[in-house]
């Protein structure tokens, strides 16, 4: 099982400093779509260059054109990219195909698909890498969370990892890795702490059991 930090609201030199806090308890890093609207696909490049031992995340939450931009993101240095589980079969086959030739991975993002159990079982015979049960920003506001579609995914892949997204905590951690996710993925959870070192070591613990 694996970490990921989500960097969504930070410009370069913020994430930087913030990785630098935290790189020995993470192994993944992710650009979030907000720094890449920001800043471009030189923050995925100026991260993986400043900390080459960590596998950087692109999201770009591509729907469209998705051979071209999974490839723009590798040649940036982006280890995995993102693509919206609400996309065409079509877009998710050319961005498998690009990760593959490229020597990547595709997480696909499963935010706003509404037959998440149906869906999964198609994208993971597409090939994807890894799926991902996320409750985004606007609906962890209204209380929701993603467990309940985490055991779905569980129970119909084959292949694909399983990852999961959106307000996980130190306090809601426990609940989410009874589901065994094969990724974790954290933001406010670590940066919004006083001592985001401290956060990501106790965090990692428990995911590393």
């Amino acid at each position: 099982m694996e970490l990921q930090l989500a960097l969504d609201l930070v410009n370069i030199e913020e994430a930087k400093k913030l990785i630098k806090e935290v790189e020995d308890h993470i192994d993944i890093v992710e650009i979030g779509t907000p720094v890449v609207i920001n800043e471009g696909l030189r923050a995925v490049k100026e991260i993986k260059e400043a900390f080459p031992s960590l596998k950087v995340l692109a999201d770009l939450k591509i729907m469209d054109a998705a051979g071209y931009e999974v490839m723009k993101a590798s040649e940036a240095g982006a280890d995995i990219v993102t693509i919206l589980g609400a996309a065409e079969n079509e877009s998710i086959k050319g961005a498998v195909e690009e990760a593959k030739k490229q020597g990547k991975k595709i997480l696909v993002d499963m935010i706003a698909v509404k037959d998440i159990e149906g869906r999964a079982k198609e994208l993971d015979e597409l090939g994807a890498d890894y799926i991902c049960v996320h409750t985004g920003y606007d609906l962890q506001a209204v209380g929701q969370n993603s467990f309940e579609d985490l055991m779905a995914i569980k129970r119909v892949v084959k292949n694909a990892k399983t990852a999961v997204a959106g307000g996980i905590k130190l306090e809601t951690l426990p609940e989410v890795l009874k589901a065994q996710p094969d990724l974790v993925i954290v933001g406010g959870g670590i940066t919004g702490q006083n001592d985001k070192k401290a956060a990501a070591a106790e965090m990692q613990k428990l995911i590393k059991g």
